[in-house]
């Protein structure tokens, strides 16, 4: 009996021990780290200095507390000593020059007023968001005015095609299979047909303002990046598309992502990667969607923003 009572009493001291423990590395860890919350920005950083900065833009509807939500990366991006910049900036398909240059302050502000450094620094987004990660960095490495230059950028199944999104709208109203993609369709082709015109008329439009446009092959807005690490993240699950939104794989963003990557490797791009991934597509709430941000290995991004 004392035996068994001098067992017990040891099993509860140990677990006591090791809650007391995980509970200390929990506090310390929250005392290594800062947060500044504003209505424009997150900032989530290392009181030491930061290895690098990750900052992360939202698809077309999201805030903050959206990707937060959907894209867990803090507690690997803490383990690694990465600050984390999240921006409420959203809705964009594509961005003026005005926008461009507005934008760019900001950012740099940001980084002036929390003493960010300014050595490695990455930028990515989820579907739009990817679109302002690439058109903000083309820019800021093109104006050479600022000095908060992106080592690497990435999207994560963006449409980064502004024609096919018009024509694929137009499949999907004379269709009429989905809901959800006729509502998108005919506020999308809304948008673009009174800020670009009908790319049949006027695909110059379309040009100047996307990241890709596949029917001419045209990458103009992305050739101050030919020396900065690319990830192009997607997941081509044709099976998902035509069973929920009737729609061909011609007209997913993953078509036009592969495209994309194969067109810059042609151009010299040397640090363009593209990464299909395959059932890895889940919202937070469970839900089956390969658009979404679970397609991401964040351990691997991680590891990639700290590889030189």
């Amino acid at each position: 009996m004392n035996k068994l009572f001098t067992l017990l009493l040891l099993f509860l001291l140990i677990s006591c021990k090791n809650d007391n423990s995980q509970e200390q590395k929990d506090k310390d860890l929250k005392s290594e780290y800062s947060e500044t919350i504003k209505e424009e920005y997150e900032l989530y950083k290392p009181n030491e200095q930061a290895k690098a900065v990750l900052i992360l833009f939202g698809g077309y509807p999201e805030s903050i507390e959206d990707i937060k939500r959907e894209f867990k990366i803090l507690e690997t991006t803490k383990s690694k000593d990465i600050a984390v910049l999240f921006l409420n900036y959203n809705q964009k398909l594509w961005l003026e020059e005005n926008e461009k240059n507005q934008l760019a302050k900001q950012l740099q502000e940001i980084f002036e007023e929390n003493q960010l450094p300014t050595n490695n620094i990455y930028i990515g987004g989820f579907s739009s968001g990817g679109i302002v990660s690439l058109m903000i960095s083309d820019y800021i490495l093109g104006i050479k005015q600022f000095y908060i230059k992106p080592k690497g950028v990435f999207i994560i199944d963006s449409p980064i095609d502004l024609v096919a999104l018009y024509t694929s709208s137009e499949k999907n109203i004379e269709q009429n299979f989905s809901e959800v993609s006729v509502q998108e369709s005919n506020w999308i082709i809304e948008n673009l047909g009174n800020a670009l015109g009908n790319p049949k008329d006027d695909i110059e439009n379309y040009e100047s303002k996307a990241v890709f446009t596949f029917r001419t092959n045209n990458t103009s807005n992305l050739q101050h990046l030919k020396n900065t690490k690319i990830r192009l993240y997607t997941e081509p699950d044709s099976l998902w598309w035509k069973k929920n939104r009737m729609a061909d794989y011609e007209q997913t963003n993953a078509f036009y992502i592969k495209k994309v990557a194969e067109r810059l490797k042609e151009q010299g791009f040397k640090k363009v990667e593209y990464i299909p991934s395959t059932n890895k597509g889940y919202r937070a709430n469970g839900d089956r969607h390969p658009h979404s941000w679970s397609i991401v290995d964040k351990n691997d991004l991680v590891n990639w923003i700290l590889t030189k």
